[in-house]
């Protein structure tokens, strides 16, 4: 394995979750995948910045999976890169801890793809909308890939229609564990969908 991927993830209410549970089911066999449930590990808030560190220290590529909460991340996970992505050790003077590793958002919207374009509801497109962590990524050294999205994920049926995703994300997981995905693609993408071969 030429990579170690970690999954943060941050659902406050995953019992009532159909898709990113089944993503984050999808995901648990897979070898050299970390899943780390931020909500299940500090339901209080009360983050450790030093574990979270040594955690991050030991993986290669960053998922932050989540649903997408108004334009952003749920509160734990905002909570998460105020307290553990340190200056002097994230980012500013010494701080290269981060440099060199990946970092891309698993995300899922209740609006449908139309919907984040220029035109559409949202105004904006999800690579805009998720600009915040992709300078985040920046100021830490880090290459900010384009997110995996799943789009309507309330209207999806839990078999039929969120099964291909389950297969995909698994897919996008194994390639950048493999290193087989084409990062320069992957980080242009307005969103990372894998096909045979790693390429976005």
């Amino acid at each position: 394995m030429a990579r170690r991927v970690l999954i943060l993830f941050a659902h406050p209410i995953l019992e009532r979750s159909r898709v990113n549970r089944r993503l984050l089911d999808g995901a648990r066999d897979l070898a050299g995948v970390t899943i780390h449930d931020l909500y299940e590990e500090y339901p209080t808030f009360a983050v450790e910045p030093a574990r979270e560190q040594a955690l991050l220290a030991a993986h290669d590529v960053v998922v932050l999976q989540h649903p997408f909460y108004w334009y952003s991340a749920p509160a734990l996970l905002k909570e998460w890169l105020d307290l553990v992505l340190q200056l002097g050790w994230a980012y500013g003077p010494g701080g290269t801890a981060l440099r060199g590793k990946l970092m891309l958002n698993a995300i899922t919207t209740g609006g449908s793809a139309e919907a984040y374009q220029p035109d559409g509801k949202n105004r904006f497109t999800l690579r805009e909308l998720l600009t915040p962590f992709d300078q985040t990524a920046h100021l830490c050294g880090m290459t900010y890939l384009a997110p995996f999205v799943v789009h309507g994920a309330l209207r999806l049926d839990d078999d039929g229609d969120v099964g291909p995703h389950v297969r995909a994300y698994r897919a996008l997981l194994t390639a950048l564990r493999d290193d087989t995905l084409d990062l320069a693609g992957a980080a242009r993408a307005p969103t990372l969908r894998v096909e045979a071969g790693g390429r976005p």
